[in-house]
């Protein structure tokens, strides 16, 4: 699975979410990536794999300060063959 991340500042980019992508999402949501997703299918958790994917790129703001006013808009891109 990927992210297309679009940001306030015009900017587009996509994300594989990775093994250690997966795991802090674990950690920070208490249960199962997939079991979280499809079970309670918060936005939440879609910004936070977003704030997780970037991190590891650019410095961002803190999740809950601020990060949230940068974006536009996340997509879940299901059906990419490479991710």
């Amino acid at each position: 699975m990927k992210l297309k991340i679009t940001q306030t500042d015009g900017s587009v980019s996509s994300h594989t979410i990775t093994p250690a992508i997966e795991v802090q999402f674990e950690k920070w949501a208490g249960g199962g990536f997939a079991k979280v997703l499809r079970n309670e299918e918060k936005q939440e958790h879609i910004y936070y794999l977003a704030w997780l994917c970037l991190k590891k790129t650019q410095q961002v703001k803190p999740f809950e300060d601020g990060f949230l006013d940068t974006i536009d808009l996340v997509e879940l891109d299901f059906d990419d063959p490479n991710g």
